[in-house]
């Protein structure tokens, strides 16, 4: 992801004033409370890390798809990869890549989704050492705490009251960069996995055979480092303009539950893969710890990541697909 500085914009607030009038009459159902573990969440965390880095193409990528791919079929998923190859600039082979797409309730058309990025970055380039940016590095936060998170989750599914179908989509590709310049300046490219997935589900939809409902996301919540300590969620500038009453249904829900992590404030702006998401036409937000402080840096190790913050965004998104329709 990318992060840009907060500047508000009259679309946003529009968006938001609409999200709040369209929520609050919104009915809130009668959702079931899920026991979330966070020992448990945390220890998929540390078992994702001992992966080692989980590089698009590398071994220890294709590890990790195969342990979370028997994990959410254990947990009554249909499991997908959908592979592509993709080219970096600054490479001079493509790169096999594949997003991870686990499904529950695979026969209904209105579906939602709770999608990550799960590759890690190739090199910490927010060392402040130019020396140290080619050391491998665990990602522990950003890269393993989305793929934990869902795994965790995977064994309430069965059990929900769901009223749509629901996948989680593991995003490849999204950190696969070597030069971290802007890209209208030469640097690479961000979000292949994202970006394939948004194509192919525009693709599926066009060319469904006349007659026939083809599967449609009526929203989507993106998670991205979502496992620091004492982390603080806020609202995402882009997320707030394209996707505002999504934003106010899950903060309300946080602020009902008593989860002060989630702050309903807008801050940064963050090129991330919801993007993708909303250009297709899917209603997406990106629930993203914008100050955690280890970003890109060999200190992203499970020694600051928090079991418990997992568990505060766990419980407001188990509400939130309940609540879904």
């Amino acid at each position: 992801m990318v992060f840009k500085p907060w500047q508000g914009t009259a679309q946003t607030a529009r968006a938001t004033e609409q999200g709040k009038s369209e929520f609050a009459s919104d009915r809130a159902g009668k959702e079931k409370p899920i026991p979330f573990d966070a020992q448990r969440a945390f220890g998929y965390l540390e078992k994702i890390c001992a992966l080692g880095p989980r590089i698009s193409g590398s071994e220890g990528m294709a590890r990790q798809q195969e342990m979370l791919q028997k994990h959410f079929e254990a947990h009554g998923a249909t499991v997908e990869l959908q592979r592509f190859t993709a080219r970096q600039r600054s490479r001079k082979e493509p790169v096999a890549m594949a997003n991870l797409i686990a499904s529950w309730h695979p026969d209904r058309p209105r579906r939602i989704m709770l999608c990550a990025h799960y590759d890690t970055r190739p090199r910490a380039d927010q060392e402040p050492k130019p020396r140290d940016h080619d050391k491998p590095f665990l990602a522990a936060n950003d890269g393993a705490s989305g793929p934990a998170l869902f795994m965790e989750l995977a064994h309430h599914l069965r059990d929900l009251p769901l009223q749509v179908g629901v996948d989680f989509v593991l995003f490849d590709g999204e950190e696969y960069i070597f030069d971290n310049r802007p890209m209208n300046e030469g640097g690479d490219l961000y979000f292949f996995g994202s970006e394939h997935f948004a194509r192919e589900y525009t693709r599926r939809r066009a060319s469904a055979p006349s007659g026939k409902t083809p599967p449609r996301y009526v929203k989507a919540v993106l998670v991205d480092m979502i496992a620091g300590k004492n982390a603080r969620f806020f609202w995402e500038q882009y997320s707030a303009a394209q996707a505002g009453q999504l934003c106010e249904e899950v903060w309300r829900i946080a602020a009902a539950e008593g989860v002060t992590s989630f702050v309903p404030e807008v801050r940064h702006a963050v090129l991330d893969d919801h993007l993708a998401l909303l250009r297709a036409g899917i209603p997406t937000i990106d629930i993203i710890d914008f100050d955690y402080v280890h970003w890109h840096r060999l200190s992203d190790t499970p020694a600051n990541c928090s079991g418990d913050t997992m568990a505060q965004v766990g419980k407001v998104l188990a509400i939130w697909m309940q609540r879904s329709r």
